[in-house]
């Protein structure tokens, strides 16, 4: 069994980053030198996955365009004598192959995943949230997808959170049967302080087995029409076909201003011809007086 394709959803609006995002997909923010999808791509083909499967709307081709050869910019680098810049352009055009969906009702992740159906037939396939940027040794989804293979059945990815965090996100409730993995028994939404049964929280990277669709299809809409992928992960784990991977490394949710800030530092202190210069000029911020 192989694991070749990898579902990003991008057809959402981004609403949690606006203004910045009222004319900009919320995908294309920069994260210093890149946008953002460009790192969950990069993470997937990294990871071994060579299809990836936009989710879209009609009104974000940017994200697909970003993709693709700009053969006006590639000529004039190619005039001007910038190879380098030319090699590093042409390369994001290069990195994977690119399929687009259309969803023409934004109607929740899973109704997003139930759009990619008809191209993913009955393999088994990533799913990666275009919000979390992970960073680790190994790559996120890989972690995810090794665990997939050995156990045969859909893996998602959790972290711990604080007690003070649970409320917004999935939690999970289950037992650790291997360092890091978790046997999943259930999954309760956002909990109020206090009821979580744990705080291990789903972030986005998942790896599901071509059973997920049936579930999604049975799945009724929920508030605001929305169809939960949830709800189809909750059957999976009644059945004792859900795990979970406690995942390794830094993760910056983009859609909160603080870890997108974060993240752009972050990335900018990697490199060594700034570094220096950056380094001075936070000291400078943080020393003055509010």
């Amino acid at each position: 069994m192989q694991i070749r394709k990898v579902v990003i959803p991008v057809a959402g609006w981004g609403t949690r980053s606006l203004p910045a995002t009222k004319n900009i997909p919320k995908e294309m923010l920069p994260v210093f030198k890149k946008p953002t999808v460009q790192y969950i791509v990069e993470e997937a083909m990294y990871s071994g996955l060579t299809d990836v499967v936009f989710v879209n709307n009609s009104n974000k081709k940017i994200i697909e365009d970003h993709f693709d050869y700009n053969w006006a910019l590639e000529d004039l680098l190619q005039r001007t004598g910038k190879t380098a810049l030319l090699e590093e352009v042409r390369k994001v055009a290069e990195m994977v192959n690119i399929i687009s969906v259309r969803q023409k009702r934004q109607l929740g992740l899973g109704h997003a995943v139930l759009c990619a159906k008809e191209v993913i037939k009955q393999e088994p396939f990533a799913v990666m949230l275009g919000d979390d940027l992970m960073f680790s040794m190994e790559p996120g989804i890989k972690q995810l997808m090794d665990v997939a293979l050995s156990e045969n059945m859909s893996v998602i990815g959790v972290v711990e959170v604080g007690a003070d965090k649970v409320s917004s996100y999935g939690i999970i409730q289950g037992e650790e049967f291997a360092p890091g993995i978790f046997r999943v028994r259930s999954l309760v939404e956002k909990p109020e302080l206090g009821q979580a049964p744990s705080r291990m929280a789903v972030v986005g990277r998942y790896v599901l087995m071509p059973e997920i669709f049936q579930y999604l299809e049975g799945t009724a809409p929920g508030h605001g029409g929305e169809i939960q992928i949830t709800d189809a992960l909750l059957t999976l784990a009644r059945k004792n076909r859900l795990l979970a991977v406690k995942m390794r490394g830094m993760r910056f949710d983009v859609g909160d201003w603080s870890d997108y800030l974060t993240a752009n530092i972050y990335f900018a202190l990697q490199d060594e011809t700034l570094r220096d210069e950056l380094v001075s000029k936070l000291k400078g911020l943080l020393s003055c007086p509010s």
